[in-house]
């Protein structure tokens, strides 16, 4: 082919790329930003990958070296002194991420992934009760936001990056894409989506999670055998356990929130953790045993297979409200996985449904109350247990996320939208300021 062909053909091209961009606009915005997710699934879900490897190996290191609990207070100081002279910025953690959505102002410092992912690391290996969803999200915000600029990203973009990167940070931690994204889209404004990053959302935390199972990173599965039958009688008792989750969410919010009040009267922020750590070991020695301290994954997994006595919920409530008031690092979900699945899975002593059926509906219910994400929760239950136990985890966890009030774990969520009328004057307002 001759020179001037070769330039008609490519004129040609351009101009029919140009008419197809012109009738389809949404062509250019999909390949945008699945370069951007394929960049972010690889950096994010290998970033997840290395984390919860690092968090199974702490785990098994701290039950085979039981002795390194004493250290608690140890570990609890260097997380306070680290935060305290390095990062008193991005101490506000799963917040700051929250507030970079809502009004984007300077770049997340990368440094978040590296202290939130030591901090955590620290708190599993010497035995505080903590989980491991804050950490995904926050590594992963400090890795995508350090994209902004290379890529160029208007301040719509960047938020749009953000969203995409809580969703990969969720979606590979938990094995949950689909729940990743609507969380992602969920959990900043309390009762709307921002629609407009569904697609990056939903890219990203598909292909974080892809690749964190390329790692050969395995995710806890859980099996509830049998779902009775709908019926008026099953769906007003899965009504009544919905509204002992929202309670028991409620109370586990307004709790962290009184607690970390009380440690924020210790004037020197370092000695909190320490004070903490020294709390801890008392209640541990008390207890007897570490069954409620690090993720509890096996006690989650029993409560799936047999009626738990209905103290355990109650035991993790108060540890972990201890770890994160105190100032460890982690997060909240884990645990609340693991006081929802026990509290249904006590419920049974009272309620006719099945222990799995009411432990899996605690399971995600209590984290509904707690976050606010009542979609994200129902989709994750699916995901997690089939979709069969759908309707019934829908309902205890909007009924858990309404009676939870305009309370949360996350203090800088908007209330776009009042859950009712009751609470309309609240639109508008940050969960922490009421």
């Amino acid at each position: 082919m001759s020179l001037k062909k070769q330039k008609s053909l490519v004129k040609k091209l351009d101009l029919n790329f140009k008419l197809l961009v012109k009738r389809y606009p949404a062509i250019p915005y999909l390949l945008k930003w699945t370069l951007i997710s394929l960049l972010l699934g690889g950096l994010i879900g290998t970033a997840s990958a290395i984390f919860l490897q690092s968090l199974e190996w702490a785990t098994q290191t701290r039950e085979l070296h039981l002795w390194l609990i004493g250290f608690l207070p140890i570990a609890g100081l260097f997380i306070g002194l680290l935060y305290h002279y390095y990062g008193k910025d991005i101490a506000s953690g799963n917040n700051l991420l929250i507030d970079t959505i809502h009004q984007p102002a300077q770049k997340v410092p990368f440094r978040m992934t590296i202290f939130i992912y030591l901090g955590t690391i620290a708190t599993h290996l010497f035995g505080g009760s903590a989980g491991r969803e804050g950490t995904a999200l926050q590594m992963a915000g400090g890795i995508a936001d350090q994209l902004t600029k290379p890529l160029k990203l208007s301040k719509d973009d960047r938020r749009t990056l953000i969203i995409a990167a809580v969703a990969a940070g969720f979606g590979s931690v938990f094995g949950t894409p689909l729940a990743g994204a609507i969380f992602a889209m969920e959990f900043f404004l309390i009762g709307k989506l921002r629609y407009n990053t569904i697609f990056p959302a939903f890219a990203a935390a598909i292909l974080a999670s892809e690749i964190t199972h390329l790692w050969q990173v395995k995710h806890t599965v859980y099996h509830i055998a049998s779902v009775p039958d709908i019926s008026f009688l099953n769906l007003m008792y899965a009504l009544l356990a919905g509204i002992s989750f929202g309670l028991c969410a409620a109370m586990f919010s307004k709790s962290l929130r009184f607690v970390g009040g009380i440690f924020k009267k210790v004037k020197y922020p370092p000695l909190r953790p320490f004070i903490g750590g020294l709390i801890l070991i008392v209640c541990i020695l008390a207890l007897g045993n570490t069954k409620y301290i690090g993720l509890g994954i096996p006690i989650i997994v029993e409560s799936f297979e047999q009626q738990l006595p209905a103290y355990d919920f109650a035991i993790k409530i108060g540890l972990t409200i201890i770890t994160l008031a105190a100032g460890f690092k982690g997060g909240e979900v884990t645990p609340l996985f693991f006081i929802g699945a026990t509290l249904g899975s006590a419920l049974s002593m009272v309620l006719p449904l099945p222990v799995a059926l009411l432990a899996g509906m605690g399971f995600v219910a209590v984290f509904a109350g707690t976050t606010n994400t009542p979609l994200a929760c129902t989709v994750m239950a699916m995901e997690l247990f089939g979709s069969q136990c759908g309707i019934y985890v829908a309902i205890a966890c909007v009924v858990s996320y309404l009676l939870s009030g305009h309370t949360g774990i996350y203090d800088k969520q908007v209330i776009g939208e009042a859950k009712h009328s009751r609470f309309s004057n609240d639109a508008n307002k940050w969960v922490g300021d009421l």
